[in-house]
């Protein structure tokens, strides 16, 4: 029996009469009745709404926990190959530059892939599409564990193109669904690309050990498995990509704009520079005495450090006026880290740690530039096509031409150097694109 005064007004909903009571002194209250008499339930409000805030805040964690899945997708299946790529030379008796071929596929698909990711994100949902982009990525991982030479190039292929696809999709989502904490979840699923790509790094060569290559570049299938998993309740939904998600680069005013190839090729050397040593850092690590499983672990140790900018530059950028220093310096801590492994290698682990901590600063400050450098979301898109299509261009070069490098005088100490050489012109290239100033519209 309800007690209160007001009006009662009732409402028949299938089987249910819904009762709603506006009281003086219960305003926020309702029953509800079988067509029974004598089976009238009270319900509060502020119950439903506990109800729904629960249900929203579990929905919310299951997209968070997809969103951190397939952040774990985009790095470990590219950077897992090069621990145990001296295993696959001597399957396939591969020279240094088809081995680096390997490391440069990938980058050519982000290249030729990235800047129209968006377009699929249009005509088949966000969500969509990223589950496509895992299942390619399955699907490159299986071909690639297959054993046969042409599918170690094809499937390495393949997984290159689902990583183009989440690599612009999933900050896309981020910024819908999560708009007032976009810092906050960016940096979760950096810190889960950067953990696990180095959990896979020091995992795949004792794997490699125990089971062959094959199998333990098998092993990396788990992953989009498991987020193609998770993934399946966001099928329901068919939403479109935020507004500046990375569009096709089509010319325009952005190519013409100094500030523009100024952003593009700080972005573009640290790509570069951090796909050479990425590709190439365990062979020469080899190469200068450690063991696989030592090379493995400080491969893992470089990929965890390029995550831990992304806790601590937020807050430091919010109170510089401009970022002309801090991009010549995290720039330059890549050169020093490049050239204190070939002064000092004994302290391999330091160094490793610094180029990554640079590294990671590096390419956060980068995408950092795009939306610093657009007055509009529009114009952030058609930068930030034309900074992927060239940094990634770039960065495919990279590998190949130091492999070739290593074969021609036969040693690291030159492409190594060159390296070292392009991080400090991206540190002059960082005192331009740090500039506190905008494009012009």
């Amino acid at each position: 029996m309800m007690v209160g005064i007001g009006v009662e007004a009732a409402e028949h909903v299938g089987q249910w009469t819904v009762f709603w009571h506006f009281s003086a002194i219960n305003c926020h209250s309702f029953s509800t009745a079988t067509k029974h008499p004598g089976h009238r339930v009270l319900i509060h409000i502020e119950d439903i709404m506990t109800l729904l805030t629960t249900k929203r805040r579990t929905t919310q964690f299951a997209l968070l926990a997809g969103i951190l899945l397939i952040a774990a997708n985009l790095r470990a299946p590219v950077t897992g190959l090069p621990p145990v790529l001296s295993l696959v030379r001597a399957d396939f008796d591969l020279s240094t530059t088809a081995a680096g071929a390997l490391t440069a596929l990938p980058l050519l698909a982000f290249a030729i892939l990235s800047p129209f990711s968006a377009l699929f994100a249009r005509e088949y949902g966000l969500e969509r599409a990223l589950f496509g982009a895992m299942l390619t990525v399955a699907l490159g991982i299986a071909l690639r564990s297959s054993g046969a030479s042409w599918a170690l190039y094809v499937g390495t292929w393949v997984t290159g193109m689902g990583i183009a696809v989440g690599n612009v999709l999933l900050p896309s989502l981020v910024k819908r669904e999560f708009p007032h904490n976009i810092p906050a979840v960016t940096g979760a699923f950096a810190l889960a690309m950067g953990v696990v790509a180095a959990l896979a790094s020091a995992a795949v060569v004792p794997l490699a050990s125990a089971w062959g290559w094959k199998a333990a570049l098998m092993a990396f299938l788990v992953l989009p498995l498991a987020a193609l998993l998770v993934w399946l309740p966001q099928l329901a939904a068919r939403t479109k990509p935020a507004p500046d998600t990375t569009t096709p680069p089509h010319g325009g005013k952005v190519w013409h704009a100094a500030l523009a190839w100024q952003v593009t090729l700080y972005l573009g050397l640290n790509s570069t520079i951090y796909y050479v040593v990425i590709g190439w850092l365990p062979t020469i690590l080899t190469d200068m005495g450690l063991s696989p499983e030592q090379a493995g672990s400080l491969h893992g140790a470089l990929q965890l450090s390029t995550a831990v900018p992304g806790l601590l530059l937020g807050p430091l950028l919010r109170r510089l006026h401009d970022q002309r220093l801090a991009a010549a310096t995290v720039a330059a801590l890549s050169g020093v880290a490049l050239i204190g492994l070939q002064l000092a290698p004994a302290y391999a682990l330091m160094w490793a740690v610094l180029f990554g901590v640079g590294a990671g600063a590096h390419f956060m400050l980068g995408l950092a530039f795009i939306g610093l450098r657009s007055r509009t979301a529009s114009q952030a898109a058609s930068l930030s096509g034309m900074a992927q299509c060239i940094g990634y261009l770039l960065a495919a070069v990279g590998p190949l031409a130091m492999g070739f490098l290593h074969d021609a005088l036969g040693g690291w100490q030159i492409p190594l150097g060159i390296c070292a050489a392009l991080a400090l012109l991206a540190a002059f290239v960082g005192t331009l694109a740090g500039r506190n100033t905008q494009m012009g519209a």
